[in-house]
């Protein structure tokens, strides 16, 4: 009776501490980079030429690869050659399938402007690759990203900042830390990695609690912290990168949408940042709004 959840027990354990370690080897590679944007070419089809994308595939060649040590690296068209599975069961426990394009990971991504704000990005096919430690990681590259500070977004006719969280999220890499060897599960052996602005890249990698666990609604902001910490001893509120994240991410973690979450980040003493996991946009909200949370550990 015993033996399932021992096993399981170890399981977690051991992700855990590949996961923390998959981390540290890319923050620091990233670190180590310049500017993220603009590797590789993306063009349209015409009349007389074939459309031709190799921005992912690029910059994994010519950026990543001379940072991070990688074994193997898989154009979209064979994943399943970098131990890519095409299908994953998501924090929901639905089984979902791995977006094969920018555009298909998340729709905010083909958005290009709402109440007054405005930016385009162009859809680009996935790529993937092994790392010599035996994760497989496919990755989303938006090389048109840019780095922005938050408190320069514009400001809409009813006072809330707003904006894109996508136009400085440059990279959003899902991993799975045995490749096709299973369980293949967000929260165990699959996770999330995503870097934001093109320099002074800021790299996160949220764990969220489950959805069913901890999805929390009607919340004010300040109670926020102390709802994570009733559920789990080790959780806490996501910054607005890591709430980011988990929205470019959503199909994974299971956000709900049309709903605002909050992130423990501040805009002033007044009003803190949240997003709607629905259409990417993010703003401010006053803190005695209420709103979803959706911890995430330690």
């Amino acid at each position: 009776i015993t033996l399932p959840s021992l096993t399981g027990n170890i399981n977690e354990r051991t992700w855990n501490t590949q996961r923390k370690a998959l981390y540290a080897r890319m923050s620091q590679a990233i670190a180590l980079m310049p500017a993220l944007n603009g590797y590789g070419t993306l063009t349209k089809a015409n009349g007389s030429t074939s459309a031709v994308d190799t921005a992912a595939e690029t910059f994994i060649t010519e950026g990543l690869s001379k940072v991070l040590k990688i074994n193997n690296i898989c154009d979209s068209e064979h994943l399943a050659d970098c131990g890519i599975v095409t299908s994953y069961t998501n924090m929901l426990g639905s089984q979902k399938t791995i977006p094969l394009t920018l555009y298909s990971l998340h729709k905010a991504f083909s958005l290009t402007s709402a109440a007054g704000c405005s930016y385009k990005t162009e859809d680009t096919k996935a790529a993937a690759f092994e790392t010599q430690n035996g994760e497989s990681i496919v990755a989303y590259y938006n090389r048109g990203c840019r780095t922005e500070y938050l408190n320069q977004e514009s400001l809409t006719p009813g006072g809330n900042v707003f904006g894109f969280t996508v136009s400085n999220a440059c990279l959003n890499f899902i991993y799975d830390l045995n490749g096709n060897k299973g369980p293949n599960t967000v929260g165990k052996d699959i996770g999330v990695i995503t870097v934001f602005n093109a320099t002074d890249s800021v790299v996160v990698a949220p764990m969220p609690l489950s959805s069913k666990q901890a999805d929390a609604t009607g919340i004010e902001w300040a109670a926020g912290a102390r709802t994570c910490t009733s559920l789990d001893s080790e959780a806490r509120m996501p910054n607005i990168q890591e709430l980011s994240s988990m929205l470019i991410n959503r199909d994974l973690v299971g956000l709900s949408a049309p709903y605002h979450y909050w992130s423990s980040t501040r805009y002033d003493s007044e009003k803190a940042w949240g997003l709607n996991p629905d259409n990417g946009f993010r703003s401010t909200g006053g803190i005695g709004d209420k709103n979803r949370v959706r911890c995430i550990r330690r």
